[in-house]
């Protein structure tokens, strides 16, 4: 089958996103402390996760909606240290800034070059990451979040989403993401062909069904299979 386009997860596939969450709670309690210590005291970074996490459980119909579940979670902890007015869009710009402050892998501005100047590429992501931010916009055709689909992966209508934008059939679509439930099962049931970037080398988890259609330890080796096997003419 030929591959005609691709869509493509961001984080932990072309970044590890754990530094950078990190690192955003951190500037968020700075914040905090030195602008509203009784809500810091309050909320320490612990705290304000096991918050987040609550209001998670409680909201699933905000399942796709981080951004909303961050924003719900500021005000949750600003009631309850009785202050009404909180500074949400202030508290939110902190938390981008640093959200979006990643570090790629040193194989990923590489590929996504070479794979730009071939297929349409679209990112495709459950997550709230910025690629004007970061600064990798120009390599994306399109950007399907999870938030403007109205549902996350393993959701076959996200996927089914970038099909239509990118015009072209869900099985003339190469996938590429690193979790091994939202984006291989999920696009595999949608239809679209899959890689696993499998940095650590895990064996595939039988429990989730077929392996995906390539199993890669980094962007590069997908780059040179598709150069070998694929051409998007």
């Amino acid at each position: 089958m030929r591959i005609l386009a691709l869509t493509i997860d961001l984080d932990d596939t072309l970044w590890p996103v754990m530094p950078a969450l990190e690192r955003a709670d951190r500037d968020v309690d700075d914040y905090l402390r030195r602008h509203y210590p009784q809500v810091a005291k309050i909320w320490p970074i612990p705290a304000m996760r096991e918050l987040r996490a609550r209001v998670a459980a409680e909201r699933i119909d905000l399942a796709h909606d981080f951004t909303a579940q961050r924003y719900l979670t500021m005000q949750r902890a600003f009631d309850a240290a009785g202050i009404a007015e909180a500074p949400l869009d202030a508290m939110w710009e902190i938390y981008a800034t640093a959200r979006n402050s990643v570090e790629l892998y040193p194989d990923a501005l590489p590929a996504l070059e070479a794979l730009a100047a071939k297929w349409p590429v679209a990112s495709l992501t459950n997550g709230n990451a910025d690629l004007e931010r970061i600064g990798l916009r120009m390599h994306f055709a399109h950007h399907i979040s999870a938030r403007d689909a109205g549902v996350a992966k393993p959701d076959a209508r996200i996927f089914l989403a970038a099909a239509e934008q990118l015009g072209v059939a869900p099985d003339q679509i190469l996938h590429i993401g690193d979790d091994p439930e939202l984006d291989v099962v999920g696009a595999r049931d949608a239809g679209l062909r899959t890689a696993w970037i499998n940095r650590p080398g895990h064996p595939w988890p039988g429990t989730l069904g077929p392996k995906p259609d390539l199993d890669l330890r980094d962007l590069a080796t997908l780059v040179q299979w598709l150069d070998t096997n694929h051409s998007s003419t």
